[in-house]
């Protein structure tokens, strides 16, 4: 008999079940980075939006600005030529383009909180594909302002809380989903690679948008609107929810005992003697659940394990129940700050870049995406260190107890020259997105299925549009206080910024006491079961 070939064996030597979950980690992996590619038009097409006027006529456009902003639409061609896009073609647009960042970001705020609640009780699958589709129209509405002249800000303001408010439905969705088909094993390292779509989104998104900034910056929202409804179109198609829809086991660390009848629609009863020596590989959960006692010894007990309906016979959490799961309100307080860090320099890089360096808008575009590289390589690390030190509280205090003096640095290095702004991009966005990386992923996870919630799969949705959506009230604030701040210096915004890092440290102190004093103490639990 002839030997298989090399490829061929290479994919039979992954189970079923694996082939499945590296599906799912790359289907999920695409779909959000989809959302940030759509987000992302608006920071580097304002650089567009309002262009400085040449000096020496500076007084006669503003005159002619004026007058334009009174006519109709049919009759501003001047402006746009000179000063920008009417209605940012004024003095006071760093405002105006703050209150479009904030119109998005406070609806995507409130947005959140309900976003999660709703996502539990209808099927994920519907939930995020509407979601998607309804992004991709939004994102196109914006940019067909350009095709269609139009020059009325409330129309931008509209279009950017509505697809804001629709945009809540992605976050929630995708953790669920992952959270589903991964386990508490090397969850900081998978969710580390996993959320690096963010920055992927981000880059691909500046890409895309520079590509037409000066040309037709329309284009820069129509084709990430198109993308992103396409992708709803595969999301519909392929996405699977859960991995008992297709008879996978629901973790690659831990051995199914279930049995299931064809159709998955009856549970099985199955009694099972767990003594202390076949209890080593349980899962941490079920662990607590069986222990005695202050001793946390195994006592030989039957159990009846239900299996069959994934936890779909629970009841959803409530808003008040997630809040008291310990650790919630301190990450998503501190996620509050370490966000409006990071959405600051999404939405304002670019056009700090271009004020700085004096590049053009494309130019800045394709700079700003190194802030996004080395946000790729610190959600990583994070992941990784909190994996092997069992403390994700700490990984994140340290992480932003570097970044305050980083972005000081990067306040002062940016104005040398090319070469230092490249370095301390690469840094900084190392030190700001790994701990906002961590939280919104690993952490929520953790939290979403901590051991209080006696196994209720369906918490994991609602913690994780809490810890988001409270992050993103700072998402909210950051650009909006650059807006307002900016004129005044740009030295200011990264003041602001410094006292937001360190804010959000404070936040942490009391786990990072926590688990410096008691191995294993929450969220870094699983560290105390590393070996089971």
């Amino acid at each position: 008999m002839a030997s298989l070939p090399t490829g061929i064996r290479l994919i039979t030597s992954f189970t079923r079940d694996q082939w499945y979950r590296a599906f799912i980690f790359i289907l999920t992996f695409l779909l959000y980075a989809s959302f940030h590619l759509s987000r992302k038009p608006i920071s580097i097409v304002k650089g567009e939006l309002h262009k400085h006027c040449a000096s020496h006529g500076k007084v006669k456009l503003h005159i002619v600005n004026e007058n334009a902003f009174r006519a109709p639409a049919g009759k501003i061609s001047d402006n746009e030529t000179h000063c920008g896009w009417a209605p940012f073609d004024k003095k006071n647009y760093q405002q105006l383009l703050g209150a479009l960042d904030y119109s998005f970001l406070c609806a995507y705020a409130i947005g959140m909180y309900l976003s999660g609640i709703i996502g539990e009780r209808l099927p994920t699958r519907y939930y995020l594909t509407f979601g998607m589709f309804a992004s991709g129209a939004f994102t196109t509405l914006f940019g067909l302002g350009y095709f269609y002249n139009i020059h009325n800000f409330g129309f931008y303001v509209i279009t950017q809380v509505t697809n804001g408010l629709v945009q809540t439905t992605g976050w929630p969705s995708v953790v669920t989903c992952i959270g589903n088909w991964f386990g508490k094993g090397r969850r900081g390292l998978i969710m580390g690679i996993w959320n690096s779509h963010t920055s992927v989104g981000n880059i691909l998104g500046s890409l895309i948008a520079g590509y037409w900034v000066s040309t037709c910056w329309g284009l820069s929202f129509v084709v990430p609107g198109i993308i992103i409804a396409s992708m709803g179109i595969v999301c519909f198609l392929f996405l699977i929810e859960h991995p008992r829809d297709i008879k996978c086991s629901s973790t690659p660390l831990i051995s199914s005992k279930s049995y299931e009848n064809g159709t998955n629609r009856f549970r099985v009863q199955k009694q099972i003697l767990y003594t202390k020596d076949n209890s080593k590989n349980l899962d941490p959960e079920i662990q607590s659940l069986l222990s005695d006692g202050e001793n946390g010894t195994i006592q030989p007990k039957f159990v009846t394990v239900l299996h069959g309906d994934g936890g779909n016979g629970m009841a959803a959490i409530s808003f008040l129940g997630a809040l008291r799961i310990p650790g919630v309100i301190e990450f998503s307080l501190c996620l509050l700050f370490a966000k409006l860090v990071s959405y600051t320099f999404l939405f304002w890089l670019p056009l700090y870049i271009t004020n700085v360096d004096h590049f053009d808008a494309k130019k800045a575009g394709d700079l700003s995406t190194l802030f996004d590289v080395g946000g790729i390589i610190g959600g990583i690390l994070a992941g990784v260190i909190s994996d092997r030190l069992g403390k994700r509280a700490s990984t994140c205090g340290l992480m932003l107890l570097l970044a305050a003096p980083t972005l000081y640095m990067f306040s002062m290095v940016s104005k040398m020259g090319l070469e230092a702004t490249i370095v301390m991009l690469l840094i900084s966005g190392a030190l700001v997105n790994g701990p906002y990386a961590l939280i919104t992923t690993a952490v929520s996870a953790d939290l979403g299925t901590h051991k209080s919630l006696k196994g209720n799969s369906k918490a994991l949705s609602t913690v994780t549009a809490i810890i988001d959506g409270t992050g993103s009230v700072g998402a909210a604030l950051g650009p909006l206080l650059a807006g307002l701040i900016s004129p005044s210096g740009w030295n200011n915004v990264f003041y602001m910024l410094m006292v937001a890092d360190a804010t959000a440290l404070l936040f942490l102190l009391r786990l990072i006491q926590k688990e410096l004093c008691c191995t294993g103490s929450m969220p870094g639990e699983q560290r105390q079961f590393k070996e089971h």
